[in-house]
């Protein structure tokens, strides 16, 4: 067991630390662009957005304005952070992208939904 977990922690794609071990051991700063941005992370968070792709086959009265707003926010925000991160991370760009787009698609509909639909309108006017 032990072995599998060392060897999945030394996998290329997992975080780099044992030169960060050396610096912080020796006292010295660690600059923040020598930490690898894990590769496992981003890769779960797709489950995310898959979840709200499902989603959009439930009626939008159903969608909440609240969790659609933070992962609309959560996919931009994090969209533009890994760009400015070194290296840069390709993969949780295209995953906070897509999260940001189902964000927007699902609130277009709860909006829709809610401000114009012409059938709540016309049972108003009766």
């Amino acid at each position: 067991m032990a072995s599998k977990l060392h060897a999945l922690w030394n996998h290329p794609a997992g975080p780099k630390t044992s030169h960060l071990k050396d610096k912080i051991s020796n006292g010295e700063l660690v600059k923040l662009g020598e930490i690898q941005v894990h590769f496992w992370a981003p890769t779960f968070k797709w489950g995310i957005s898959i979840a709200n792709l499902a989603d959009s086959t439930k009626p939008p009265e159903k969608v909440s304005y609240p969790q659609q707003i933070a992962v609309t926010a959560t996919g931009v925000i994090w969209s533009r952070y890994s760009t400015v991160i070194t290296p840069k991370n390709w993969n949780l760009f295209s995953v906070n992208v897509v999260m940001a787009g189902t964000g927007i698609y699902q609130l277009t509909r709860k909006i829709r939904h809610d401000y114009f639909n012409e059938d709540q309108a016309v049972v108003a006017k009766e």
